[in-house]
């Protein structure tokens, strides 16, 4: 259960960038350890479903890599968080238990195509939301955290990019 609650924290970090809230100088801390939280808990448990519900081996892979990964990173962020008494969310958000009810319901292409899709916004987003920690972050840990996750994370998006062009069939989000 631990191991799944790690693993969760970084995906909801990716997923959730679009609905913070950033004040004018870039949010809080407090804020960007919710938010990576909430993205971390999304990535593994879409993730997992993704590795049982893929038809794409690609997807399946990816999805693997996601859920070691994002909990990996989520480990590291709950010690964060707990040493600085911070409180972590222990479910997904509102918006990425629907994408879960609607991704629970999708098999085949459709379920890959629209996973994918998925993932490539959540990166970005993700991506976002921790470059702008580590640029603005007022707490030296958390700064530091976020820069050494960057390259994870814009790995992760490249990854998410190339799978989502090849189960769509050569359209890609990429700028």
């Amino acid at each position: 259960m631990n191991r799944v609650l790690c693993a969760g924290l970084l995906a909801m970090a990716c997923a959730s960038l679009a609905t913070a809230r950033p004040d004018e100088k870039g949010g809080s801390d407090e804020q960007f350890v919710r938010k990576a939280a909430e993205g971390g808990l999304a990535e593994v448990n879409l993730g997992n479903l993704a590795a049982k519900q893929a038809s794409d081996p690609a997807v399946k892979k990816f999805a693997t890599h996601m859920v070691k990964d994002h909990t990996k990173a989520n480990r590291e962020l709950i010690q964060l968080a707990n040493s600085r008494k911070l409180a972590l969310p222990r479910t997904m958000d509102a918006e990425h238990k629907k994408t879960m009810d609607r991704l629970s319901g999708m098999t085949g292409a459709a379920f890959d195509r629209a996973y994918m899709e998925g993932q490539v916004k959540d990166h970005e987003e993700t991506v976002a939301l921790f470059e702008k920690e580590a640029k603005n972050g007022k707490d030296d840990d958390l700064r530091t955290w976020a820069s050494k996750t960057l390259p994870t994370l814009r790995e992760h998006l490249k990854m998410a990019r190339q799978t989502h062009k090849a189960v769509k069939g050569g359209k890609d989000r990429s700028r």
